[in-house]
């Protein structure tokens, strides 16, 4: 990292590698077929919050211009990710990360590349009112809702409200998400565990026995998310957006500032601290979660700052043992890997996607009602919901 304080970087060095070292990796869990998505008790899925939860999520009268919604970022034809090096954020501003899949985020014990949050329905609420994503004001956007009848309809059909409010908007955008997983009939290594054996190809069995043997994946990719959902420094490459785009530049500082990093070690950083910002601890400065690698073929560019384009770049970079970074994982070593060993791996990681990516039409949005065309209690009352065309999957 660049210009970091030495003290911090000292403390990092000391106790980062001693901590890895003392976890133990004897009894990793395998690799495994999705669960079913877990339905937290204070939001129970129906059809029709599933519905409203769709029409909110392309909906982009959430943000402050109503010019960014959910799928702004989340695009369907780009594996509900982005395919942007680093994400694009409100008008006139530019993230600093890459714009993380929504795919299987339902199966994730923490969300966002530093662990920040913990549930769908607090990511929502996070990126649409965050002033550099979707700046959206809360009584504002409350009050759009309540000028769209059909919006009016819904959320007293599945709240139970009379009108809209906000923390129904983000837990119906939620159960929306949640339906957002891979279909294991799609993927060719869910359909080996189920016990085709014609599943994958050979390149892809060969690379299966890499990846769980001298690549040493399992490692950190283990379970059925092929993610121990743990945060690791791997040394990845410094993004060149970091140094050439101002708004870029800005949106790191500010993410520093904003997040209560010290004033002394904010004046002089312009690096992602990673977990350190969730924990202030040290030994997490550049500690990133271990991604998915389920829906690798739909969600490039890769890495928490999206500086690789290809599945390639990621396993040159194992492959190298990391970068050189303080806090780097001692699991990385370099491993040695034939040419034709790097590109079975590249097989067998792709055969965690499905082999047709999840797309989905943007659904027609409910009109705003004009201002003075009718009296509200004459209007709203009468209105029939329309359903929305097409599957919530």
């Amino acid at each position: 990292m660049k210009r970091l304080v030495p003290a911090l970087l000292a403390a990092a060095v000391l106790f980062g590698g001693m901590l890895a070292l003392a976890t133990p990796r004897s009894s990793l869990p395998p690799l495994a077929a999705l669960p079913a998505v877990p339905i937290p008790a204070n939001n129970p899925m129906s059809p029709e919050k599933l519905r409203l939860g769709r029409l909110l999520f392309f909906d982009a009268r959430l943000s402050g211009d109503g010019s960014t919604s959910c799928a702004s970022c989340h695009v369907a034809q780009l594996g509900w990710a982005h395919g942007d090096a680093l994400a694009r954020g409100y008008p006139g501003h530019r993230l600093w990360r890459n714009n993380p899949t929504v795919l299987n985020a339902a199966h994730y014990k923490r969300l966002m590349w530093d662990g920040t949050l913990d549930s769908l329905e607090a990511q929502a609420r996070a990126a649409m009112q965050a002033p550099v994503e979707g700046n959206g004001k809360a009584s504002m956007v409350e009050m759009r809702l309540r000028l769209v009848p059909e919006y009016v309809a819904l959320f007293r059909q599945v709240f139970g409200t009379e009108w809209p409010q906000l923390d129904h908007v983000w837990q119906a955008i939620a159960a929306f998400e949640r339906t957002l997983v891979s279909d294991p009939l799609l993927v060719p290594f869910d359909r080996y565990l189920a016990g085709d054996a014609r599943a994958l190809t050979p390149s892809a069995r060969r690379g299966l026995a890499l990846f769980e043997g001298k690549a040493g994946c399992l490692q950190c990719h283990n379970g059925a998310m092929a993610s121990d959902q743990g945060f690791y420094a791997l040394g990845v490459p410094r993004q060149p957006l970091f140094d050439s785009n101002a708004l870029v530049q800005i949106a790191v500082r500010w993410q520093n500032r904003q997040r209560d990093v010290p004033r002394a070690v904010y004046r002089d950083l312009d690096e992602d601290l990673g977990r350190y910002y969730q924990t202030r601890d040290p030994r997490d400065i550049g500690k990133f979660r271990t991604p998915s690698l389920r829906e690798l073929k739909y969600t490039a560019p890769y890495m928490h700052n999206g500086v690789f384009d290809t599945l390639r770049e990621v396993v040159d970079l194992f492959d190298r043992g990391g970068g050189d970074v303080p806090n780097k994982s001692p699991l990385l070593k370099p491993l040695g890997l034939a040419e034709a060993e790097k590109n079975d791996l590249v097989a067998f990681l792709e055969a965690l996607s499905m082999e047709q990516p999840l797309i989905m039409e943007a659904p027609r949005l409910p009109p705003t009602l004009p201002l003075g065309t009718c009296a509200e209690q004459a209007c709203t009352p009468a209105l029939a919901v329309r359903p929305v065309q097409g599957s919530t999957k």
